[in-house]
């Protein structure tokens, strides 16, 4: 079971439309030359209408990291990152960690990959809600202690407003 966790954590996987997605593969083998609204429509399921299907690439195919698609398109040009695209479908297609089919990621509607991705950046948010929650409890407990020490001393100096 564990090197299937191993795989699971190795993998780099990304979400394409399908219909872009070949159209791009298309254009490249003709030579064509791809803008960046046609990557912006591969990657970006914000405009795609909800039953558009949307196919898992494994990001380790590109060869290098990027931190988003803008960096990429910032590097390498759009036809640049949609070559990257076809060789991370390509990664994923030849799979190189002989996963068995049902343990693969599978494809979905850009509907529900827009709902995974509002569920990230919800995590995210919620994380960095958490980590300031804490910190206020921390500065509330030091206030407590500093009562309890300094009862009978005088008022301590004005603390400095924070900011964030």
């Amino acid at each position: 079971m564990a090197a299937v966790e191993d795989i699971a954590e190795s993998q780099d996987i990304f979400y394409v439309c399908k219909k872009t997605l070949e159209t791009v593969k298309e254009q490249l083998k003709k030579g064509e030359d791809i803008k960046e609204a046609t990557v912006n429509e591969l990657t970006f399921p914000e405009n795609l209408a909800d039953e558009e299907i949307m196919v898992p690439v494994d990001m380790r195919g590109v060869g290098e990291d990027f931190d988003d698609v803008e960096q990429m398109v910032e590097k390498l040009g759009p036809k640049g990152t949609a070559e990257a695209f076809v060789k991370a479908a390509e990664y994923f297609d030849a799979n190189k960690d002989n996963e068995k089919e049902e343990d693969r990621p599978k494809p979905m509607t850009a509907s529900e990959w827009r709902q995974v991705l509002e569920e990230d950046d919800c995590l995210e948010d919620g994380e960095e809600e958490f980590l300031e929650g804490e910190e206020e409890e921390l500065d509330d407990l030091d206030e407590g202690v500093e009562e309890e020490e300094g009862a009978e001393a005088e008022e301590p100096a004005a603390k400095k407003a924070k900011t964030a």
